[in-house]
């Protein structure tokens, strides 16, 4: 797991995880609207971009090395930490090893309820698709599904074509096998639960039971949107609604 790190050190620390298939350049717009008041860290998670030639092994590993860097930089504790969709559940999952870990949690589009069938179909359907990934009429029909910009598409097929089929499968049987640990009632922050109303139905679930198991949490759905469309198409408005989180009394 790599760490980029944008604005001044002696600000207030967010780290940002992105979503799968995407990298750090996913939070450009973000970054940039918060780097003057915080300092933004922005995770590579294994197997993705830049860190791709190290495969994704499960989200409860990149959890790990994500708390290794919290507590080694920043002694365990840092003002706000968030993530898109598997970024979320790696957020979860360092969450529910350390429940002072951050001030504020940030979780968009989150799914703690595991997927029918996940194990049985994924290797068979990389087995096929996984050659695919590296024909860019391919890539651009994923990259429009995980709502990636035309600006920066270039970006995405040349990270698309660094990752391995065994990231692939795990990132695949992870994300959708992850289930919420026993111990999310500990958890001591505040923590703003966003999801689009177009979500699927097991999205929207498992915002809702995050939203029951975390005491001091709010839940956000948001209106008209899909998977991580807030963060990804919308990062105006995003640093909107995070910036009123922060600042609740």
């Amino acid at each position: 797991m790599l760490f980029i790190e944008n604005g001044k050190n002696e600000l207030p620390v967010i780290i940002l995880l992105h979503g799968g298939g995407l990298s750090s350049w996913a939070l450009a717009g973000i970054i940039e609207l918060l780097k003057d008041d915080y300092h933004i860290i922005t995770p590579i998670i294994d197997g993705h971009g830049e860190d791709g030639e190290n495969n994704f092994i499960s989200i409860e590993d990149s959890a790990k090395k994500l708390l290794d860097y919290i507590e080694k930089q920043f002694k365990g504790n840092v003002f706000a930490l968030g993530g898109l969709s598997i970024g979320a559940q790696i957020v979860i999952e360092a969450l529910s090893k350390k429940e002072d870990i951050a001030q504020f949690i940030i979780l968009e589009s989150a799914l703690i309820l595991p997927i029918a069938g996940i194990k049985a179909l994924t290797v068979p359907v990389i087995n096929i698709f996984y050659g695919l990934l590296k024909n860019k009429w391919f890539s651009k029909i994923q990259s429009k599904s995980l709502l990636v910009s035309e600006n920066i598409f270039e970006q995405y097929y040349h990270d698309s074509l660094k990752i391995s089929k065994t990231s692939l499968v795990n990132i695949i049987l992870s994300n959708g096998s992850y289930s919420l640990k026993p111990n999310m009632e500990n958890a001591k922050m505040k923590a703003l639960i966003l999801a689009g109303e177009k979500e699927i139905n097991l999205i929207k679930k498992s915002a809702k039971i995050l939203n029951q198991k975390i005491k001091n949490s709010e839940l956000k759905y948001i209106k008209n949107a899909g998977h991580g469309e807030l963060s990804m198409k919308y990062p105006e408005e995003y640093v909107k609604i995070i910036k009123n989180f922060f600042n609740q009394k």
